[in-house]
């Protein structure tokens, strides 16, 4: 054989071998999958929809204490998450923006408007509307198809971690290898033992779209942990959605 068509095909033999293995729905996942192909199939499950609406069962839990109470949830993409709590009665609304943050209740009657820094103060992160968002409807806070991520070996999920300076946060974000859907973002809060971890335990496709109609929120500030469970009972995307708010007069500002 001609010893250049033998050394192209040595050299072809070995660039195939370095290839990373294309990304097929399989129950365990698979080592050095090819991560472009990975974000694409994830980015094809996440739910599309214009307007959003669920009744919800909240059950909060600390060492403390135990309640739950029931929420209306409203959501237009990009603009709005409206809720309103009820324990047998109203209790409080709340409006979530782009640009702000506003609630008030009812027992006491105050209310807040302001910046991020009321959430964000209670998980030492630096969350913003759109990480709000894609905590509700099972994406992940970072975008896996924007900057180097490595994928770490795990005989369950597709584990992703990125690899480029992210800040504040630390996240590890879990895939089910055969639908892809997101069932797991942890988030370490660099410089402390701090974890926020937020686990899809069940999704439901609705008008077409996955959505997580189970979803636990969990975090630990180093001693102590607290739990946020999400069941979702009632989903649908309205043609059109009002976000009906407004703080009643004579209620009075909280002091932070």
């Amino acid at each position: 054989m001609n010893k250049k068509i033998l050394a192209c095909l040595f050299l072809a033999v070995m660039v195939s071998s370095c290839k990373t293995v294309p990304v097929l729905a399989t129950k365990t996942p698979v080592e050095n999958v090819d991560l472009e192909g990975l974000t694409k199939a994830i980015k094809a499950q996440h739910p599309e929809f214009k307007n959003m609406r669920a009744r919800i069962r909240a059950t909060y839990e600390d060492p403390k204490q135990k309640q739950q109470v029931v929420l209306q949830l409203r959501m237009n993409d990009q603009k709005n998450i409206w809720l309103s709590a009820t324990m047998l009665v109203p209790i409080a609304k709340i409006l979530i923006q782009p640009d702000q943050v506003s609630f008030y209740e009812k027992f006491q009657k105050r209310y807040f408007k302001g910046d991020y820094a009321i959430i964000n103060s209670l998980f030492d992160t630096a969350l913003k509307f759109g990480d709000i968002q894609n905590l509700l409807t099972g994406k992940a806070l970072l975008d896996p198809a924007k900057g180097r991520w490595k994928q770490i070996a795990n005989p369950d999920y597709y584990l992703l971690t990125p690899t480029f300076d992210t800040g504040s946060l630390r996240p590890v974000f879990f895939y089910d290898p055969e639908s892809f859907l997101l069932k797991e973002q942890r988030i370490l809060i660099p410089g402390s033992v701090k974890t926020l971890t937020v686990r899809y335990k069940h999704h439901q496709r609705v008008e077409g779209e996955y959505i997580p109609t189970l979803i636990e929120l969990s975090y630990f500030d180093g001693e102590a942990l607290s739990r946020v469970e999400l069941e979702f009972t009632r989903v649908d995307f309205p043609e059109s959605l009002t976000v009906p708010f407004e703080i009643p007069t004579g209620y009075s500002p909280i002091a932070l």
